[in-house]
């Protein structure tokens, strides 16, 4: 009878180590096992952190891989071209990545963080830019560059251009004996589509590839060089790899409205 006291005593410190020990919070190697071994699952090792997606990972012109690759299928199931699916972000894919970010209001710029992929996982529609909304036509924002071309009331293709770049210049029209100065703007209003030409056309600016005229000798045109900003004496340029089809969707008397949104 005299030895149970001391028992329970004994009982009640070896509960209270134990009780100690498995209450730390990431401290049991320091505290040591308990003196009663106690039976616990095995903690499972923490999962590996996952590969960066398209939607996690930053991209800058020059990237390769799958990313990007995913980057260029999103941007043509929206409409906006690419070039070809090959998983390199060259020219045609920044150029395509413009016209995106000027639709959804961003900031345009060549690497692409969680904002863009995120806007690209949700993103904005084109604002039509006159209040008359022909099934077939084309849309022209010289404010944010770009334009939108519709058809069946869809949005068909959406593509960066380049539009006049506001400078004061000096050249010969054609037939003309001496020069005429003006400025180099893109004007606004309601046009539609007429004279083209196929392959390279010379202007007194300068070639014009694939060139569909609209406004007197304004045109649609491809051209080899298509910078952020207008740089063009008025007409709108395309990347080449857009104007090489782009007379095949845009036939001829077709609406085309050139607006400079505020």
């Amino acid at each position: 009878m005299r030895g149970r006291p001391i028992d329970v005593r004994m009982g009640a410190v070896l509960l209270t180590a134990a009780v100690l020990v498995t209450g730390c919070n990431g401290t049991d190697g320091a505290a040591g096992p308990p003196t009663t071994p106690v039976a616990k699952p095995a903690t499972p090792a923490p999962p590996p952190t996952p590969a960066p997606t398209p939607a996690q990972r930053k991209l800058k012109p020059g990237a390769k891989g799958d990313d990007v690759k995913a980057l260029q299928r999103r941007l043509k199931e929206l409409n906006y071209d690419p070039g070809k699916v090959d998983g390199k972000y060259g020219t045609s894919t920044q150029l395509a990545v413009w016209a995106f970010q000027a639709v959804n209001d961003m900031k345009q710029k060549g690497t692409l963080d969680k904002p863009f992929w995120e806007a690209l996982a949700s993103p904005e529609q084109p604002e039509p830019m006159a209040k008359k909304r022909e099934k077939d036509r084309v849309d022209v924002d010289l404010k944010r560059q770009y334009l939108v071309l519709y058809k069946d009331g869809r949005p068909r293709l959406i593509t960066h251009i380049s539009s006049g770049s506001g400078e004061y210049y000096c050249a010969k029209d054609r037939g003309a004996k001496v020069p005429r100065c003006r400025y180099a703007t893109t004007g606004t209003g309601d046009f539609r589509t007429g004279r083209r030409a196929f392959g390279w056309e010379t202007s007194p600016l300068g070639r014009l590839y694939n060139p569909i005229y609209f406004n007197g000798g304004i045109a649609f045109h491809g051209a080899l060089d298509v910078p952020r900003y207008p740089a063009s004496h008025g007409c709108v340029r395309l990347p080449m790899h857009v104007a090489e089809y782009f007379p095949d969707l845009l036939g001829t008397n077709v609406p085309v409205h050139v607006r400079r949104p505020k």
